[in-house]
């Protein structure tokens, strides 16, 4: 077993639990994403038949963390690339899961948060749950997200969801397909057990051949479409209005975007 230190993982009755652990820090992703990875691939060697993956204390996962957003741009092209190329393998772990995943959604899931909380096979989301991409807020671009957003949404939807970064409360998640049931918070867990349990009552192998079947389908094109959308996100890691975005939303005042003032 793997050992971490922002990643809880339990296992019992057939269903290993994945519990992003940085409470303090709304469980932002720039410590997890590798550890998350790491325990995924651990889950899918391991003798469960379910996952479950949550977070610790009031949120889900609010995205990247703003210490992380403050250095990006003295980073190199090859630290944002590799950077980007973490993320998206962290989403396509999740999202080839060879079995059942369950996300049980305890708060807000936010930018790369949301794609944790919406890519796995079913969501429950507490009420007071939200969810959004808001990247262009702080001048960034959810690249790697739209592939997944894209397959779950449709493309009309996408474009308003990441061009107007906006959040969405749980009942409208749930409207449009990204989640599947709202659970009281207080039953959240158990729900989630409740519906892992009845998963188990199925054929393992019939259930991996419908997921395999699935990413399958996909495959070629996701390809392609990730790695278009590495190239973005690296790319954005060095933009002057992400640098912008992200002083303006420290110090809380109205972004003055660098593209808006430069000569057409």
């Amino acid at each position: 077993m793997a050992r971490f230190h922002h990643v809880v993982t339990e296992s019992a009755s057939g269903v290993m639990t994945i519990t992003m652990n940085r409470p303090d820090k709304r469980n932002a992703l720039c410590l997890l994403i590798e550890e998350l990875t790491e325990a995924f691939n651990e889950a899918e060697t391991s003798d469960c038949g379910v996952l479950i993956l949550t977070g610790a204390g009031p949120a889900f996962c609010a995205g990247l963390d703003m210490e992380n957003l403050e250095t990006m741009h003295a980073r190199t092209a090859d630290e944002n690339r590799r950077d980007s190329e973490n993320m998206a393998r962290v989403l396509r772990t999740l999202y080839e899961f060879p079995k059942p995943v369950i996300a049980a959604v305890n708060g807000p899931a936010i930018a790369g948060g949301m794609s944790l909380a919406t890519i796995p096979d079913f969501t429950l989301a507490t009420p007071e749950s939200k969810f959004g991409y808001n990247e262009v807020r702080v001048g960034f671009v959810p690249a790697i997200a739209a592939s997944f957003l894209l397959r779950q949404v449709g493309e009309k939807r996408t474009r308003e969801l990441l061009l107007t970064g906006r959040l969405m409360k749980a009942q409208e998640a749930l409207n449009i397909g990204l989640i599947t049931q709202i659970v009281a918070a207080e039953e959240l867990l158990q729900t989630a057990q409740a519906l892992a349990q009845t998963l188990l009552l199925n054929s393992p192998q019939a259930m991996q051949s419908v997921k395999r079947l699935l990413a399958k389908h996909g495959r070629r094109r996701l390809d392609d479409e990730l790695e278009d959308a590495i190239q973005v996100n690296a790319q954005q890691r060095s933009a002057e209005d992400f640098r912008e975005g992200v002083r303006a939303f420290i110090e809380r005042r109205r972004a003055d975007w660098p593209s808006m003032r430069a000569k057409v």
